[in-house]
């Protein structure tokens, strides 16, 4: 006899707006121009993803020297520094632009508080590649970067009058208050967005989790090692007393034993994540034990963006 299991189901999880929108023009330039199609970056992180669209056409690289000039290039939905378009320019290159409008949004105030003589203070992740780009949207050294309040402490900004802040848009939402709130107390001027940098999305299946937390003994988060808003998500689940949380690519990465005498289990995938990765954690789940479903529902999700205008008459 299989023991029983209840598994809760985060919602919203999975794929937002911006990832569908990238992905929909990784398929949509292989239409129009045909195979190959070169993207810089994962267009979005995660390996499902990624080797279905190379599967397709797709041929992706890491810089743009890897390219040729005679065919498409996209950046990934992550962004990338101003050097790269402008790179692809003077080459003569057919390029499409890939970044998710909340990305672009974060550049965009990046360019505006700088037009007006202010020093930018990132809050992000160093390395990760919308850090990289939000950060190339200005000369070098008119944005520091900051991981942590302990960061805050150090960071030597140019003026302590004349600063604003951005942050990465897929950031645990406590430890991004706290560090403005440390910003806000050493630099009492600062400046922060009119509305909150950390998008929607992620936003969203963070407080997902902690609905589902008290209730679940384990939490999976079916996403790559590579996502930033999947980690956050495990570690929001840590932070919300879950006992025990995974992060997991696929049902075969599941820690079985791990889940040995669980009860209840909860389930969310990061923003990158398919659909058809957590239907095949569930059916993992559903040859172990018997199963019962509850949908966690905090948020409905009804954000679109059209994918650029180049693609629209495919």
């Amino acid at each position: 006899m299989k023991p029983e299991l209840t598994l809760y189901l985060a919602a919203p999880r999975g794929f937002c707006a911006g990832v569908d929108r990238a992905i929909k023009v990784v398929e949509l330039a292989l239409l129009k121009w045909g195979a190959p199609v070169y993207v810089r970056h994962e267009i979005v992180h995660n390996k499902y993803v990624v080797d279905g669209l190379r599967e397709k056409g797709a041929v992706f690289v890491e810089s743009l020297s890897e390219c040729p000039d005679d065919r498409p290039v996209i950046f990934s939905a992550h962004g990338v520094a101003k050097a790269v378009p402008e790179a692809a320019r003077r080459r003569n290159m057919v390029f499409v632009d890939a970044t998710c409008p909340l990305v672009s949004k974060v550049h965009m105030e990046a360019e505006r508080h700088h037009a007006d003589g202010l020093q930018l203070i990132m809050i992000g992740h160093k390395g990760h590649p919308e850090t990289v780009g939000t950060m190339g949207q200005l000369p070098e050294g008119a944005v520091l970067l900051v991981e942590t309040v302990e960061d805050v402490g150090v960071v030597a900004p140019e003026n302590a009058d004349k600063l604003a802040f951005i942050t990465q848009t897929t950031l645990s939402v406590d430890d991004a208050a706290d560090i403005i709130m440390a910003l806000k107390a050493r630099f009492p001027a600062i400046i922060g967005p009119r509305k909150e940098d950390i998008c929607y999305a992620t936003t969203n299946r963070q407080a997902a989790v902690r609905e589902i937390a008290p209730k679940i003994d384990a939490l999976l988060v079916i996403g790559a090692p590579n996502s930033s808003n999947s980690r956050r998500l495990v570690e929001v689940g840590e932070k919300s007393g879950c006992k025990y949380a995974q992060l997991v690519e696929r049902s075969t990465n599941i820690d079985w034993r791990a889940l040995e005498g669980v009860r209840a289990v909860g389930i969310t995938a990061g923003a990158s994540a398919p659909e058809v990765l957590i239907n095949e954690v569930l059916a993992a789940f559903e040859e172990r034990y018997r199963i019962t479903v509850e949908i966690v529902e905090t948020a409905v999700e009804k954000v679109a963006f059209k994918v650029p205008r180049v693609l629209r008459e495919v």
